[in-house]
Formats: structure tokens, C-alpha cells, sequence
């Protein structure tokens, strides 16, 4: 937070993601550690950090990239010089050549998908016989803390429970995944793989990979990043198994803000603050996880002089990020910093109300320097629709 006090946000469009490069860079000098220490390879989730812009940064530190789909394994193969992982719930019939093309290892999440695409995949494979394969394992071991983020949840519909391996053949299948963590720990972790090697273990030996899927929170600052070092080697020797782990949210974690201006003040029972931005368009996780959103120099609903509802510029009564408090009153043309915002938030935007996109911007901490990468307007909220 005391990085982004030096920014002066009166050079900024708005509203905006500000990303400050020296901070990424600092997680990836830690991420890399991990990957040099441990032996795994650690890759770039693009689903929770797809910022292109930093693919030569990126490509100095991590082993390559993993999409959810076609469109994010196009955008790590023609960005990013590294490997590319697949996996998706399911592949739409239309895209499978695609991605067979465009990955080095792709991950199914059903043997009935593996059976049905295999024609593609022999052709695939023949075509380039280094490509990979691997199933997603649901070990119904659930660390999750919020439900919508839990794969181990009752009914999931993300990895193959045990009970379906019976009878299945794993003659192509080179590795398993698991994901089974958000925002978390060492510990879940290691109750995750405790779980997976009890019901998946006799399966182990057969393979080359184990890919440990994402949601380790590497980056904040009292993770236990010696202790997962120790265990990703451990497993490595205990099977005999490249790991991969695949962290989106700690690449990013801590590196940027959400930057807006006061349009209007209103009064309602309280004090109502109209941003130029949205929480439903631009920070959607505020109401999907949810969560409170870090205001910098703010505090907590009464705690400080002059509370306020701050919301969005759109027609949903609940745009709403929140209530806050300040010093002193807010005003008109006002900046407002919404703090750790590059993670997830980024990739989730949306144009409701025809609201326009946040800019994109590069800030440099260490000297100062500031780029305005992409500005958005009226075409891009129209060619979404038709």
C-alpha cells in the first residue's frame, strides 16, 4: 500500500487498473525461487492474470502458462514463449483440433471426453508426439471456505472422483490434476494430496506428472513458501513425478489498483458518492466472492468522519462497493484508489449499462514511469453484441 502512496493519480484516466511492474516483478523473483528450489515448473494462470503486456517479463521467470479454453491458449501461445497446459470443464467438439494444436499438455475432466475426442487426439498426437495428456482428479476433500470457489464441494461438476477410475483404461494419460485450493495455505494443501495419493495412489506409478492446480497463495506475505518448497520436493521423490503448480491470483497478488473519480454527492439516509466506474462492470468479485474492497485512506463504516456509500454510475440498485469512511468529506472530481485489484478483477470486467472499460495501465515504482497500455470506447462495447 505504501508503494502506491507515491502514485499521483491525477495523471491517470479514469476510471483505470493501475499495475505497477516492479511489484509483479517482485513476485515473480519469489515464484521463481519456488520453481528453482522445489524442481517444479510453475506456470502463469491466465484466467486469473492475462495482462500480455508483461509476456516478456513473465517469460523471464516462469516455465510457461495454463488456459481454461481455447481463447486463453491462444493468447499464451502467441504471447508467451513458454509451455501451454490446457484444461476446460468440458471442450466444445468445435474447438478440440484447436487446442491439440496449440498445447503441450491438455487435461480432460471426464473419461467419456477423453474416449469421445480420441481420433483427434491420435492425429494430435502423431502430429506431435511430445503432447501430453492428463485427467483432473476430484479427491471430494474440501478445503474451500466460500462454496462457488470450492471444486470439492457435494455435486461438483470440476475432476473425476475415484468410483469412476474402475474399469477405466489410462493408456495415453501421462498426469493427473488436482485443484483444489483458493486463497490458500500449506495446509489445505497438504490435506488435499494426503487425500489424493489415499484414493489415487495406486494410479501414481503410471504417471510422468502431477500438475497441484492453483489457489496457493504464494506471494502474500505470511505464506509458508520454505514449507511448500519442502513438500513439492518430497512428493517429487516419494513418486517420482514432475509437479506443476499453476498460481494466477499470487502472480499478480498485491500489485495493483482500481483508480475512479467522485461524478456526484447525493444524500439518502446518508452521504452517496457516483463513481465514474462500477462495481458490477468492474469489480465484479465484490459481489460475487464476496468481499470488501480495500479504499486507500479509508476505514470502516463510522470510524472516521464523514462516512459514505460509494457506487457505481449504473442503473443496478445494488452497483454498490460499499460503505466507507474518511477524514474528510469527499468532492466532486475526487480520485479513489481501490487497492489489489489486478488479480481476477482484470479479467472479469464486463460492459452492463454500456459502461465503458477500464484503461490499463503500466506504472514503474522504482523510477516513476507511467504508459497507458489500452484505453476502450464505444467499439468495444459494440462488437461484443453483434
Amino acid at each position: 500500500m505504501d508503494t502506491f502512496s507515491q502514485l499521483d493519480t491525477a495523471r491517470l484516466p479514469t476510471p483505470c487498473y493501475v499495475v505497477d511492474q516492479a511489484l509483479l516483478e517482485r513476485n515473480l523473483r519469489l515464484l521463481a525461487r519456488v520453481q528453482q528450489e522445489s524442481g517444479a515448473k510453475v506456470l502463469l494462470a491466465l484466467k486469473g492474470f492475462a495482462m500480455h503486456h508483461f509476456a516478456p517479463l513473465i517469460d523471464q521467470y516462469l516455465s510457461g502458462v495454463c488456459a481454461s479454453g481455447l481463447h486463453e491458449a491462444k493468447l499464451g501461445r502467441e504471447f508467451f514463449s513458454g509451455e501451454v497446459h490446457t484444461f476446460s470443464a468440458a471442450f466444445p467438439p468445435s474447438d478440440i483440433e484447436e487446442v491439440l494444436a496449440l498445447s503441450d499438455h491438455v487435461i480432460f475432466n471426464s473419461f467419456s471426453q477423453w474416449q469421445r475426442f480420441q481420433p483427434q487426439i491420435k492425429a494430435a498426437k502423431m502430429a506431435r508426439p511430445n503432447l501430453e495428456f492428463g485427467l483432473r482428479v476430484n479427491p471430494q476433500q474440501s478445503e474451500g471456505t466460500v462454496e462457488i470457489y470450492d471444486p470439492s464441494a457435494p455435486g461438483s461438476r470440476l475432476g473425476i472422483i475415484r468410483e469412476d477410475f474402475n474399469g477405466a483404461s489410462l493408456d495415453g494419460i501421462s498426469g493427473l490434476h488436482v485443484h483444489n485450493l483458493c486463497e490458500q495455505d500449506v495446509a489445505p494443501l497438504k490435506r488435499t494430496l494426503a487425500a489424493v495419493e489415499a484414493q489415487f495412489g495406486e494410479f501414481l506409478p503410471q504417471m510422468r506428472w502431477v500438475n497441484m492446480g492453483g489457489g496457493h497463495h504464494i506471494t502474500r506475505e505470511d505464506y509458508q513458501v520454505d514449507e511448500l518448497i519442502e513438500l513439492i520436493q518430497a512428493f517429487r521423490a516419494r513418486w517420482d513425478v514432475e509437479v506443476i503448480i499453476e498460481p494466477g491470483e499470487a502472480i499478480a497478488l498485491g500489485t495493483g489498483v482500481y483508480v475512479t473519480e467522485v461524478l456526484d454527492i447525493k444524500e439518502n439516509a446518508m452521504h452517496l458518492a457516483i463513481i465514474d466506474g462500477s462495481c458490477t462492470a468492474h469489480l465484479p468479485d465484490v459481489l460475487e466472492m464476496p468481499y470488501r474492497a480495500e479504499l486507500y485512506g479509508a476505514g470502516l463504516p463510522q470510524a472516521k468522519a464523514h462516512t459514505y456509500r460509494i457506487g457505481g454510475l449504473t442503473c443496478l440498485a445494488g452497483d454498490v462497493i460499499g460503505d466507507y469512511s474518511f477524514d474528510e468529506p469527499l468532492t466532486v472530481g475526487q480520485r479513489l484508489m481501490f487497492m489489489d485489484m489486478s488479480h481476477y478483477t482484470m479479467v472479469k470486467t464486463n460492459t452492463f449499462n454500456g459502461v465503458k472499460l477500464p484503461s490499463i495501465v503500466v506504472w514503474d515504482s522504482r523510477d516513476d514511469s507511467l504508459k497507458v497500455v489500452r484505453e476502450f470506447g464505444y467499439d468495444d462495447f459494440k462488437m461484443r453484441l453483434s
